[in-house]
């Protein structure tokens, strides 16, 4: 049976911010991470645990969390959020354009594109992506390529941030991000109740509490046909082989919380 897990609000938890040294793992699959960042107020490196979609030395961080003594690795900062922005200094640029993030630019095309566009070089590929072959050894396709790669970049931070303000965890929202890609915000706009049926670990409570947040009314047919799939697996779990319509009714008004005449409705649909 699958419980909303009640975590403190993000205001209530310490906030770390600063840039990303290098990235130490990455799982690929499910987005958990171990990153060193030079932080704010931290003389030496702090080492951060969470999950990302996607994670580049020289990012800007802004996590919230908690500081943990883990028994092996000293201390961290277990981030509970973590999000990313592009960076905004030409060290932080040059660390992020250098790591490969970005399809087409290693090292020595990160050096060249900082001097032929210094702070700027964001805006050219996306803006001005042919001012690119402006650069020696950059030709239309590799111009085209890390052109391409930066916009995929900022389809996954886009996805992130809506996640995050629709209060969906890093975690649940890298799997989110993972399961349904560039369509994120659209599947989760037209049908939370999908994340459910799709994706492992999120469960009806979890999709009903997002659902919410993205203004989903109480007694939308939406909701109250999902609600009653959930009820009916859940009997099902129990040992059912399925449920008379009159038990069925009152187990769904409880949990949804809607009248029974809607719930009649919604089975007269199914």
């Amino acid at each position: 049976m699958e419980t909303m897990k009640t975590e403190p609000k993000p205001s209530d938890r310490e906030v770390l911010a600063g840039l990303v040294e290098r990235v130490t793992y990455q799982n690929a699959e499910n987005g958990f991470c171990v990153i060193r960042v030079k932080a704010r107020g931290h003389r030496e490196l702090v080492t951060v645990v969470g999950h990302a979609a996607v994670i580049s030395a020289g990012e800007w961080i802004t996590g919230s969390g908690d500081w943990v003594n883990d028994r092996t690795h000293g201390q961290q900062f277990k981030a509970q959020f973590l999000r990313t922005s592009t960076p905004t200094s030409v060290e932080g640029i040059e660390k992020y354009l250098a790591s490969g993030m970005i399809r087409g630019i290693g090292p020595v095309y990160a050096k060249k594109l900082l001097r032929a566009f210094g702070e700027k070089v964001f805006d050219v590929i996306e803006a001005q992506p042919d001012r690119l072959r402006e650069v020696d050894g950059i030709g239309p396709v590799r111009a085209n390529r890390i052109a391409v790669a930066w916009a995929e970049q900022k389809v996954v931070r886009e996805i992130m941030v809506f996640l995050h303000s629709h209060g969906v965890g890093t975690a649940r929202a890298v799997r989110i991000y993972k399961t349904y890609g560039a369509d994120a915000i659209q599947v989760m706009s037209e049908n939370p109740y999908r994340l459910a049926r799709d994706i492992r670990g999120i469960g009806f409570k979890t999709a009903d509490a997002i659902a919410m947040k993205l203004g989903i009314d109480k007694t939308a047919m939406i909701r109250v046909r999902a609600g009653i799939s959930y009820a009916l697996t859940e009997a099902m779990d129990e040992g059912h082989c399925g449920l008379p319509t009159a038990e069925l009714t009152p187990l769904g008004k409880k949990l949804l919380e809607v009248p029974q005449g809607l719930i009649r409705t919604a089975l007269d649909l199914v």
